[in-house]
């Protein structure tokens, strides 16, 4: 499983290279666009990059795919700054006394 992720982030890194040599649109790129989601592929495609690339980044498996059921929340903002809608603490703390 560790061989996997390494060559997830060796594959992470290789795209990154991309975008830094201009070979790769620095605004509209698999990086910045992921997760894509199954609506994202079968829906009309108007990125600079393949739907291949977008659905089985390199190093990816075929098989298992896992499909985000959505994109990034609010860009990266969503991303980084969580916000739980859980009860306070004091609430668990009365139900079971």
């Amino acid at each position: 499983e560790i061989d996997r992720f390494c060559d997830a982030m060796l594959a992470v890194r290789e795209e990154a290279r991309a975008i830094e040599d201009g070979r790769m649109d620095r605004v509209n790129n698999p990086l910045k666009n992921a997760p894509h989601t199954v609506e994202d592929l079968v829906g009309e495609w108007d990125r600079p990059y393949s739907r291949e690339q977008a659905c089985y980044p390199p190093g990816a498996f075929r098989v298992d795919k896992y499909w985000s059921p959505v994109n990034r929340v609010d860009n990266v903002y969503g991303d980084r700054n969580l916000l739980c809608t859980c009860p306070p603490l004091e609430d668990y703390a009365e139900a079971a006394e």
